[in-house]
Parts: C-alpha cells; sequence; structure tokens
C-alpha cells in the first residue's frame, strides 16, 4: 500500500482542486479523466517495469524522482502546448494564454494536429511490439501459434525485420492516404526515433542492463506515446487545460505508482505472461492511432482493448502456475 501513499494524496488534492474550480460537475470529470488515462496506461505500467528491470538501481531511482513530474507536467501540460505552438507557429507564451483565455481554439489546432501525432505514437508503438514479437532468444511464449511460428523464428533471425515490416507498412500507409506528406513523415520519424534510442541503449549497454539515460528518454517517449490518446482524447470531456491536466495527473501517478509496485513484487516473474498481454496490447493501440488517422475511434474502445489483453495474460499466468504447482507436488 505504501507505493500509492503519494498517488492518494495526489489524488485528493486533485479532486478539491476540481471541485474549487466548478463544483461537483467539474470535479466528477477530474475523477473521469483520472480513471481514462489509468484505463489506457495501464500496460505502459507493464512494459515500463520491463525496462526498468534491465536498468541501473540509480537510474531506477532517477526515473522516480524524475520521471512522475514529467509524466504529470511535461507530457499532460507542457507537450501538448508544444504541439499546438509547433502546428500553429504561435510562440509557446502565445499558446499558453491561447489556453487559458481561448481553450475552444486550442483544442481546434490540437486536433488539427491529431493525425500527425497518431502517426508519430502510432509507428512508435509498432516498433516496440516488433521488438518484443521478433525475439526469438525469449525463453517464455504465450500465444504459441503466433509466438512460435515458422515465420517468427525465420525472421527473427533477421536484425533488419522490425524495419522492413515498419518501413512496409508506411508504403502502404501513404498509398492509402494518398501522399500525405506531413503524416508519412511524422509515422517514419516515430520509426526513426526509436531505431536510434534503441541503437545507442544498445551501444551502452553492458550485459544487458541498460545505461541509464538511454534507458530513461526510451521510457519518456514510451510515455508520450501511450499519453497522446488520453490528451486529445480529454477534450471531450473539458476543454479547460487545467482541469486536464490535474485529472490526466492523478492518472498518471497512480500509473507510476503501479509500476513502482510492480517492480517490487516482481510482478512480471509472478504473471509469466503479463509482458506478454502489455505488448499484445501496445499493439492493439498502435493499429487503433493509425486508424484513427482515417477514422475517430472511441477512447472506451481504446481502454477496454488494453486492459482485456491484461486480464487474459493475468488469468492465463494464473491458471499455468496452478497447474505447475499440481504437477510439482505430485
Amino acid at each position: 500500500m505504501q507505493h500509492f501513499r503519494s498517488s492518494m494524496a495526489v489524488a485528493a488534492v486533485g479532486l478539491i482542486l476540481g471541485f474549487y474550480i466548478g463544483g461537483l460537475e467539474v470535479l466528477y470529470i477530474v475523477a473521469l479523466l483520472a480513471v481514462l488515462e489509468i484505463s489506457l496506461s495501464f500496460d505502459n505500467a507493464v512494459v515500463n517495469v520491463k525496462v526498468l528491470e534491465t536498468m541501473e538501481e540509480k537510474w531506477q531511482k532517477r526515473f522516480i524522482l524524475f520521471g512522475i513530474p514529467i509524466a504529470v507536467f511535461g507530457m499532460r501540460f507542457l507537450f501538448p502546448i508544444l504541439i499546438v505552438a509547433i502546428a500553429s507557429g504561435l510562440s509557446i507564451s502565445n499558446t499558453f494564454n491561447l489556453a487559458l483565455h481561448n481553450p475552444l481554439m486550442y483544442n481546434e489546432t490540437l486536433h488539427s494536429v491529431e493525425k500527425l501525432i497518431f502517426a508519430f505514437g502510432g509507428a512508435f508503438l509498432l516498433m516496440v511490439f516488433l521488438n518484443f514479437i521478433f525475439d526469438i532468444e525469449r525463453e517464455e511464449k504465450w500465444i504459441k501459434m503466433i509466438e512460435e511460428s515458422k515465420f517468427i523464428n525465420r525472421m527473427g533471425k533477421l536484425n533488419s525485420i522490425k524495419i522492413i515490416i515498419a518501413v512496409t507498412i508506411g508504403v502502404m500507409f501513404f498509398l492509402l492516404i494518398k501522399g500525405n506528406y506531413e503524416i508519412t513523415l511524422a509515422y517514419f520519424i516515430g520509426i526513426l526515433l526509436y531505431t536510434i534510442i534503441s541503437s545507442v541503449d544498445n551501444l551502452l549497454g553492458v550485459n544487458g542492463v541498460r545505461n541509464g539515460i538511454m534507458g530513461f528518454l526510451y521510457l519518456e517517449i514510451l510515455d508520450a506515446s501511450f499519453s497522446f490518446d488520453g490528451v486529445i482524447g480529454a477534450f471531450a470531456l473539458s476543454s479547460d487545460i487545467f482541469v486536464i491536466m490535474i485529472g490526466l495527473g492523478i492518472g498518471a501517478m497512480f500509473v507510476r505508482a503501479l509500476t513502482l509496485y510492480m517492480l517490487a513484487k516482481k510482478t512480471l516473474t509472478e504473471y509469466r505472461y503479463l509482458e506478454h498481454g502489455a505488448h499484445y496490447a501496445v499493439l492493439a493501440l498502435a493499429i487503433i492511432m493509425l486508424v484513427k488517422i482515417f477514422t475517430p475511434v472511441n477512447e472506451i474502445v481504446v481502454g477496454t482493448v488494453g486492459v482485456s489483453f491484461i486480464v487474459a495474460a493475468i488469468y492465463h499466468s494464473v491458471r499455468v502456475n496452478r497447474r505447475v504447482k499440481v504437477l510439482i507436488e505430485n
């Protein structure tokens, strides 16, 4: 329970602020935004744990110390303002004033670039999944029909297979959007950024342990990719940027607390398929983000798909653990 004390304190303060800003109505919206963020980012917590397990202890602590304010204030408040500033050509100060005094126009500007955001985030998350699924050295397999298939085993031996698949999808994507260069560029920047971070991380890592800063950057960009949906979808509930930051910030705090809890309890060891479920949820989110370029997808669907994979993975892990226990006892 100690891992969630700070999150509960932040939640209490956030709900009080929500009530102070607009009474019970805003308090309710803040609570809904927090639930939205947790449901969309639960799989993010699981993937974070997997990365943190490969980092030095001092960088784990730095992720906790610096990662929370970056997640709450940076990604849920400053980052959307930066995106709108770049898209609109306004200065950051003018964009901040726009968010404060004309939230409807700010919302419209953010929505005008959402396709670029979805293309970038979708590509980055796609690379996260491809890196997982083509790791043929991974001992534990969940959906064996896919993970132990001849195609995965053969293609996994090619170092460039992830890039080949992602680029091929990018070319098809370019044709589907009828030559929209900006969206296509955003997609390939997502692939490029993942490749750069992954390559430098592998170069600096020692015996499989991530060497600090690159693992930290990877986690923050991963968090940003997961948070895109929540930030943009939040405007369906409120146009007040401070209300959105409070609600999503509460959710982000609980996601980080959940990350620390699972890291301390070694949850990925206890639930052998949890990592798998999280990565299939990542794939689902990547696909949904790319689909949203063409047609809207309700955030409830996004959250439900991700949680469903997690729940299925936990359930299957428990069943297999019980079966193994029975075999050992007999």
